[in-house]
C-alpha cells in the first residue's frame, strides 16, 4: 500500500439510532470499505443481536456501553471519526466526553446534538415538546422497569422514517426492529457535556433536508445551539439517508474525513 493511501485511510465508527440495529449500516460500510477505510458497525445494548434485553438497560450509559467498550479498546495514539443517527447522536456525545483523545471529529447524521451549556436532556425535552402526540402515530410507548420504551409501528416507519426509502428497505426494518426508549428519565439526572471532554472534540451535521422524523426546522435549531459551523446536506433524504441515499452518505463521510483526520 502506497503512503498517500496509508495516509487516506480511516476508521468510522458507525452508531444506529433508537430501536434500529448494526443493520442499518448495510448500505454504507462496504461503500467505505471498498474505499480502502476501517468501519465498525456494532449493535448498542438491546439492539439488533445485541442479546441483552431492554427491561436490563436503565441509561443511556449502559445503552451505549458497547461503544464505549470499543472505545477502551482503541490505542491512544490513534483518532476515529464516530458518527451517530438519530439517537446514536447521544451515544457519540457520550463517547467523545469520556475518550476526546481517540477521536478525530463526532459526525451527526441528522442526530440529537448535545451543548455544553444545558443538561444532557435539553435537546430531547426541545425535541418532545416541538412534537405533537399525534405525530407518533402508531408508536407504541409502554412503561418498561424505571423508563419509558418506544417502538415505531409501521405507519411511523412509513411515513415519518422511510418515506423516500424502498419498500424492501422498510420491510427490512419491519423486521429488524426492537423496543427501544429514549432514556429520559435518566437524561434528566445526567450532568452537563463538559467543554474539556465532549466540547473539546470537533463536530460536524449532517442534515437530511425531507426528514420528516427529525423536521428540518428541529436540526437547524439544534446546530445553532451546539454553536456547528460545519454543516453538509443531503438533498432528498429522509430520516434514513444511509438507506435512501447511501453514495450522498459516504461523499458527505469522505469530505469531513479529509478535512478533519
Amino acid at each position: 500500500m502506497s503512503t498517500q493511501n496509508l495516509i487516506a485511510r480511516k476508521h468510522y465508527v458507525l452508531v444506529h439510532g433508537a430501536c434500529h440495529g448494526a443493520w442499518s449500516w448495510y448500505k454504507i460500510k462496504p461503500r467505505l470499505e471498498s474505499a480502502g477505510h476501517v468501519v465498525t458497525v456494532l449493535d448498542l445494548s438491546a439492539s439488533g443481536t445485541n442479546l441483552k434485553k431492554l427491561e436490563d438497560v436503565d441509561t443511556i450509559s449502559e445503552y451505549s456501553e458497547p461503544l464505549l467498550k470499543l472505545m477502551a479498546t482503541i490505542p491512544q495514539n490513534e483518532k476515529v471519526i464516530l458518527v451517530g443517527h438519530s439517537l446514536g447522536g447521544l451515544s457519540i456525545a457520550l463517547a467523545m466526553e469520556q475518550f476526546p483523545e481517540k477521536v478525530a471529529v463526532g459526525v451527526f447524521l441528522t442526530a440529537f446534538l448535545p451543548d455544553i451549556e444545558h443538561n444532557a436532556s435539553y435537546v430531547m425535552e426541545k425535541y418532545i415538546e416541538s412534537t405533537p402526540a399525534a405525530e407518533w402515530l402508531d408508536t407504541e410507548f409502554c412503561q418498561c422497569g424505571n423508563k419509558t420504551s418506544m417502538f415505531f409501528g409501521p405507519k411511523f416507519l412509513s411515513h415519518k422514517l422511510y418515506q423516500l426509502s424502498s419498500t424492501e428497505d422498510l420491510e427490512l426494518a419491519k423486521t429488524l426492529l426492537r423496543p427501544g426508549s429514549l432514556f429520559m428519565e435518566d437524561l434528566t439526572q445526567q450532568d452537563n457535556f463538559s467543554k474539556q471532554g465532549y466540547g473539546s472534540v470537533q463536530r460536524a451535521f449532517i442534515v437530511c433536508n425531507e426528514d420528516l422524523g427529525i423536521p428540518l426546522k428541529f436540526q437547524h435549531w439544534m446546530i445553532q445551539n451546539a454553536g456547528i459551523n460545519d454543516v453538509y446536506e443531503i438533498k432528498g433524504a429522509d430520516h434514513m439517508a444511509m438507506i435512501c441515499k447511501p453514495q450522498e452518505l459516504c461523499d458527505s463521510l469522505n469530505q469531513i474525513a479529509l478535512k478533519y483526520a
